[in-house]
Order: C-alpha cells, then sequence, then structure tokens
C-alpha cells in the first residue's frame, strides 16, 4: 500500500539525477498525453464510421476555433503551473495556497464568462471561416455543447496542472483514463445506440471531462500537508492574480496567435474542399500521438525548472535541460518513425475511403521531421517558461505562426495555381507547418542559449 501511495505524491525534483526525475515524471504525462488524444481520436473514429466523412470533417472543422476560445483557460493554466512549481520548490506554504485558491475562483468567472458569451458568436464565426455549408451546422452544434460544458474542460486542464506544477503527474494520469474510458463508452451510446451523431460526441467529451476535473478538485482538498484551501485562500489576490496574468498572458497570446493562425488557415484548407478537410482531420489526430512526447517532456520541464528555479539550484536547470532535450528528441525520433512505417494502417482506422488514407498518408510524410524539430522547441520552451519567462516563447510563437507559416501557406497554393488547380496544391498546408516547425526549433534554441530566461523567477 506505500508503494502504491507513493506514487500518488508530489515529486520533489530538486533533489536527485535530473534526468530520472524528468523521466519518471514524463511517463506519466506521456501516458496521459495518448489518453488525452484518445478523446479526440475516438471521437472521430465513431463520427467517421458511424455518421460519414462529412460529419468526421465537421468534428475538424470546429478545432481551430475551439482552441481559440480556450485561450484564457491556457493562460490561467500556464501562470499558475509556473507560480505552483516555484512556490513548491521554494517552500512557501502561504504564497503556495493563496495561488491554488485565487485559481479556483478566477477559473470559476472565467468559466461563467465564456458559457454565456461564446455560444451566439459560434454560427457567425464558422460562416466567416468559410466553413462548407454541409458542415456548418454539425460544426455549430459541437462547438455549442462544448462551450455550454466549458467548465470540466477548463477545470481538469487547470487543476491538474497544479497537480503537476507539486511533481504530482501520477494522479493526472489516472483520473484522465478513467475520464478517457468513460468518453469511449458514452461515444458509442450516444453515436451507434441513440444516433445523436455529432453532437453526441461532444456531449460525451464534456461529461467524461467534468468527471476528470471533480477528481482532480477532490485530489487537491485532500493534500492538506502541502498547502491550505479555505475561504480565505478561495478570496482572489491582487497579488497573485497579478501574477497569474503577468506569466500566463504570454501563454494565453501565444496560443491565441497559434490558433488564429490555423483558423487564417483553416480558411485555404475549407477551399480546398471536403476531402481535403476530412484528411487534415485524420492527420491532426496522428498528429497529436506524434507530438505527445514533446508536450510531455515539455511540461516536464516547466515543472523541473520551475522547481529549481524556485530552490534556487540554478546550475541543476541548466543540466536537467540538456539531459531532458536529448531525451525528448529521442523518443520523438522513435515515435515518429512508428507513425511512418503502420501509417497506412493508422490512417484505415478512421475511414473506409482509400483516397482519403492515400492522401492522409502522403501529408503526414511531409511533417515527419518537423515533430523531432518541434521535441527540441518544447523542451526549451518548457525551461523558459518554467523559469518565468513566457515572454520569448510569446514572441517566438508568433514569429514562426504568422510571420512564416501563413505567408508561406498561401504564397505556395498562390504560386501553384493552375487551370486544374484553381486554388493551388494542397501540400502548402503541411510544407508550411513544416517550415515553422524547423524555424522554430533553430530560433528557440538561440534564445535558450543567450539566457535572459535565468533572471524571471517569481519566487525571488
Amino acid at each position: 500500500m506505500n508503494v502504491i501511495k507513493r506514487f500518488f505524491e508530489p515529486i520533489d525534483m530538486t533533489q536527485g539525477t535530473p534526468w530520472k526525475g524528468i523521466v519518471m515524471f514524463s511517463i506519466p504525462l506521456l501516458v496521459g498525453n495518448i489518453a488525452q488524444q484518445l478523446y479526440n481520436t475516438v471521437d472521430s473514429i465513431v463520427v467517421g464510421h458511424y455518421e460519414g466523412d462529412n460529419a468526421l470533417a465537421a468534428v475538424g472543422s470546429a478545432g481551430p476555433l475551439l482552441n481559440l476560445l480556450l485561450v484564457l483557460f491556457v493562460g490561467i493554466s500556464a501562470g499558475v503551473g509556473i507560480m505552483v512549481s516555484q512556490y513548491f520548490g521554494a517552500r512557501s506554504r502561504e504564497d503556495l495556497s493563496k495561488t491554488i485558491g485565487t485559481c479556483i475562483t478566477l477559473s470559476v468567472l472565467v468559466s461563467l464568462f465564456i458559457m454565456v458569451v461564446t455560444p451566439p458568436l459560434i454560427r457567425p464565426l464558422l460562416k466567416l471561416l468559410d466553413t462548407p455549408e454541409s458542415l456548418l451546422d454539425d460544426a455549430t452544434y459541437y462547438l455549442i455543447i462544448l462551450m455550454v460544458g466549458i467548465a470540466g474542460m477548463a477545470f481538469y486542464n487547470i487543476l491538474s496542472g497544479i497537480l503537476r506544477g507539486m511533481g504530482d503527474s501520477f494522479s493526472t494520469l489516472v483520473y484522465l483514463l478513467v475520464a478517457t474510458v468513460l468518453n469511449i463508452i458514452l461515444d458509442l451510446l450516444f453515436v451507434a445506440v441513440f444516433g445523436m451523431g455529432v453532437m453526441g460526441v461532444a456531449l460525451a467529451t464534456a461529461i467524461a471531462q467534468a468527471v476528470s476535473a471533480v477528481m482532480c478538485l477532490f485530489k487537491l482538498m485532500k493534500m492538506k500537508e502541502v498547502f491550505d484551501l479555505g475561504k480565505e485562500q478561495l478570496k482572489m489576490s491582487k497579488k497573485h492574480v497579478g501574477q497569474i496574468v503577468r506569466l500566463g498572458l504570454p501563454s494565453g497570446l501565444t496560443q491565441a496567435i497559434f490558433s488564429s493562425a490555423m483558423i487564417i488557415v483553416q480558411s485555404l484548407t475549407n477551399s480546398f474542399g471536403e476531402q481535403f478537410i476530412a484528411a487534415n482531420v485524420i492527420v491532426m489526430r496522428v498528429d497529436g500521438f506524434a507530438m505527445m512526447p514533446n508536450f510531455s517532456f515539455g511540461m516536464a520541464m516547466t515543472t523541473f525548472a520551475g522547481q529549481n528555479i524556485g530552490a534556487k539550484q540554478y546550475d541543476r536547470v541548466t543540466k536537467g535541460a540538456k539531459q531532458g532535450t536529448l531525451i525528448a528528441v529521442t523518443c520523438s525520433a522513435v515515435i515518429t518513425g512508428i507513425i511512418l512505417l503502420f501509417g497506412k494502417f493508422l490512417m484505415g482506422i478512421f475511414t473506409d475511403t482509400g483516397a482519403l488514407v492515400d492522401k492522409s498518408y502522403n501529408m503526414m510524410c511531409i511533417l515527419a521531421v518537423g515533430y523531432i524539430a518541434m521535441a527540441v522547441t518544447q523542451s526549451l520552451s518548457g525551461v523558459m517558461r518554467g523559469a518565468g519567462d513566457t515572454v520569448t516563447p510569446m514572441w517566438i510563437s508568433l514569429c514562426t505562426t504568422v510571420l512564416i507559416r501563413v505567408p508561406v501557406a498561401y504564397g505556395i497554393s498562390w504560386l501553384t495555381k493552375t487551370p486544374e488547380l484553381p486554388t493551388g496544391r494542397d501540400e502548402c498546408i503541411q510544407i508550411s507547418l513544416l517550415v515553422s516547425w524547423v524555424l522554430g526549433a533553430v530560433i528557440t534554441s538561440v534564445f535558450y542559449k543567450i539566457g535572459k530566461w535565468k533572471k524571471k523567477a517569481v519566487s525571488e
């Protein structure tokens, strides 16, 4: 029992061999990211097989807009995660308690705001993106249900970020696995049995994520030995709200920039027709698995850097950054190789249309090298964020997504227009993404070497 209990306890990453702590923390994150990706993947598989390629395209076309609507929570989660890791590393119980309480209250207010404000805006925004008429109704219903049920999605991501900041990646994994199994069961029930289509998929996701959020909240309420959580802590503190905004705003803006660029490119994607949209959805689902080690190690490096910066162990941060990045690159290369080797089989899980499988696989091949480059970007950006420098990754994201990706996508499209291809070659979407990822890795490495991130600690 003591061994099992130890898995659910926070990990102090200021002690021991850096790479071992990073790997032990990353493994539950990696498994958890697999489960998280299964949310979207199972949605797509069930919709694609029971409702057809157009329903699959509708779910995918709603994705960029959904990400944009979630930027407030991305900002809160990023800011509080950095603060929690640094205060935990600095052993500052009062600041840790006040940070967590302020975050919970702030999340309630933001959830209520999004639930009320966004549903009427969804259909006009989808029309603005030139979403094909055949997909418009399904995409609208899908997003409205998710926005009304936004609290579960928001609170799981924010509360799990708090737990990870304290070094507990195992509990969030368990809760996510429970929610993923529930999501799969509800997907099949609502779509295959009740025939609810895209609305059933959205409802299943909202319910499952609400369950995972409640489990995270119960876990936090039991951690009385680490921090306090009462009425006094739930009152919003001006100091801690300011820190959350200062640290989280750049991360939220980074997500907003990325999502805005995706929306701009989505308009170009829509111009290639329903089949290309469906193929792009399949690629993005498999893409989620290829990105898993990158995001996992990125989050691990944020917690590792945050705790050690809080403990003022700067040499340990640098050592861990090198070791963590090398491991992340190796894992990414292996997973990318597996995906390419079994790519057509993976694409075939989503659709029975042979042309769609071939198209999806060719698109995936273009992106392959980019996943390895993203391992470098995510790891080093994670270190900078953990140290409290969230502005530098924001500017790098702005540069790569807006100043590089969007012009490259539209430029290739324009240069390859022919009478047979009035909108140009559709490979422009993946090529632009590849270029932005590779250049992003180069730019991030340069700014990491410059080292201004070392002077950004919030716990000093």
